[in-house]
């Protein structure tokens, strides 16, 4: 019965993660290409910058104390609300001492990455690190408990902020501003919603002892963050110091908006993931076999377009930002399709080592990559912005070749099965990218490069649906994301 119910959650929480993310991911764009048209690439830098600073400072609010409350067993719900209590205030006094550093230091840190006077700009931007902290713990138990829906609320209020706040602002010439403006709003909107609807309020209660135990955890946590953003930043500070914001505007901007189109899928399965595995740290069987569907259904969506957005950046530059980012297309290309690799390979291992109690290991395979990667950005750094881009795009690989070791070796997981489980999403994909190539040669323009796109998903789906295991998988994920009407309609079509 406990494992039917868990099952029953994870289905709903699934379902509510992905229609909030996709509904999310759906406006994003939107929001961004509206305001691409708007802004110049250097207002881009400039919060490209603003966001390295407060995204580092948001680690030690954080403390890592939200993988804790999501990943322990507590004894009853007082335990797991005094744990909660804990974790709120002493993320509320961290966040208020960084602003306070970073406030006195503000001119400094600017010219440390390369933004000279922007000290006022990122003194104010980083007010948000207090409202953040007031909502970290409250989403933390939101997602322990499976309640994806109330999150999807407050996501989608979220996310239609920027149309009231941010574009008006952008309109009005206030510039980088707007989108400083807009981020604030969106951090106070979410720290009253999921106060005012949390069940957990904050009490005044401390205990240090109780403290001692979580930070055993919740430090390795923290020290992992701290080295996934090392990873995520090291390019964009190299950018930064050695080019100009122009290029870094660029960069950031066209790897933000591949991020966003990915994580329509990532951003909604990650958390139910590692809230799932959790429950199940201690039955390796259904452990692996829950990382596997999670990890095979992922594929049949991000293989395709990782190599479609490469086969076709072009004409999902001037769609998504607009004439005046034809340089984009280049960046765009080339990280989705690594970006679809890195996914499918080695963005979910870290959510394993979590749930099994071991986030060392996370930390562990950043620091490998780390070895690399920076010396490869500094050097190819040197032989100009687009060899960056490039090298950065496929360095990636090797990151993926860690996590691999470390499943195989520290996890004892089967990672042949890993292959196996996506072979074909891959061959499907890899053909989908031979025809799109042979379609590109027939013609030029817009409107063909929309029908060749169309003849690309049925020749994807269609070899896809060749392999016997991805065709039930198919039709398991109409059933559950259609009306039952509309999937009988869709699957009589389909000839199944």
């Amino acid at each position: 019965m406990e494992k039917n119910n868990l099952h029953t959650k994870v289905i709903d929480a699934t379902k509510w993660s992905t229609i909030s993310e996709v509904a999310a991911k759906l406006v994003s764009p939107v929001t961004n290409m509206i305001l691409a048209r708007i802004l110049i690439p250097e207002a881009f830098g400039v919060i490209a910058t603003v966001t390295m600073i407060i995204s580092f400072a948001e680690m030690f609010t954080d403390s890592g104390f939200q993988k804790y409350l999501v990943q322990h067993d507590f004894k009853d719900e007082d335990e797991k609300y005094t744990s909660a209590n804990i974790a709120f205030w002493t993320n509320f006094i961290i966040a208020i001492f960084l602003w306070g550093v970073i406030f006195y230091f503000r001119e400094p840190i600017a010219t440390l990455v390369g933004n000279p006077g922007l000290g006022n700009v990122i003194a104010i931007s980083c007010l948000q690190l207090p409202l953040t902290s007031f909502s970290s713990i409250q989403m933390a138990l939101y997602r322990r408990s499976f309640d994806f829906k109330t999150l999807f609320t407050v996501r989608i209020i979220e996310v239609l902020i920027p149309f009231f706040v941010t574009i008006p602002l952008a309109l009005l010439g206030l510039g980088y501003w707007s989108l400083i403006v807009g981020t604030l709003t969106i951090q106070l909107s979410n720290a009253i919603l999921l106060t005012i609807k949390s069940k957990w309020k904050p009490k005044f209660y401390y205990n240090f002892t109780v403290l001692r135990d979580m930070f055993s955890f919740s430090i390795w946590s923290l020290i992992d963050a701290i080295s996934i953003w090392s990873t995520s930043w090291a390019d964009a500070f190299i950018i930064g110091k050695v080019l100009n914001k122009h290029y870094l505007g660029l960069y950031k901007n066209s790897t933000a908006m591949v991020n966003s189109l990915m994580s329509i899928i990532t951003a909604s399965t990650v958390p139910v993931l590692f809230s799932t595995l959790s429950r199940l740290q201690d039955d390796d069987a259904k452990f692996n076999d829950t990382f596997l569907k999670f990890q095979r259904v992922v594929s049949i969506l991000v293989f395709p377009l990782g190599v479609g957005v490469f086969l076709y950046s072009d004409l999902a530059t001037k769609i998504l930002l607009g004439n005046k980012w034809t340089e984009a297309s280049g960046v765009i290309g080339i990280w989705a399709l690594t970006s679809s690799i890195t996914i499918v390979f080695c963005h979910y291992c870290s959510e394993v080592y979590r749930a099994k109690g071991k986030p060392k290991l996370s930390f562990l395979a950043q620091v490998l990559h780390l070895v690399v990667l920076v010396p490869t950005c500094i050097i190819s750094s040197k032989y100009g912005f687009w060899a960056l881009v490039y090298t950065r795009s496929w360095i990636r690989l090797q990151f993926v070749i860690v996590h691999l070791i470390i499943m195989k070796f520290a996890i004892g997981f089967p990672v042949v099965n890993i292959f196996k489980n996506v072979y074909p999403t891959g061959v499907s994909a890899i053909a989908m990218g031979i025809l799109g190539h042979f379609l590109q040669q027939v013609s030029q323009g817009m409107l063909w490069d929309f029908v060749s796109i169309i003849i690309c998903a049925i020749f994807y789906f269609g070899i896809l649906f060749l392999f016997p295991k991805m065709r039930k998988e198919i039709i398991s994920l109409l059933k559950k994301a259609l009306p039952k009407k509309y999937c009988n309609m869709l699957i009589r079509v389909l000839k199944i």
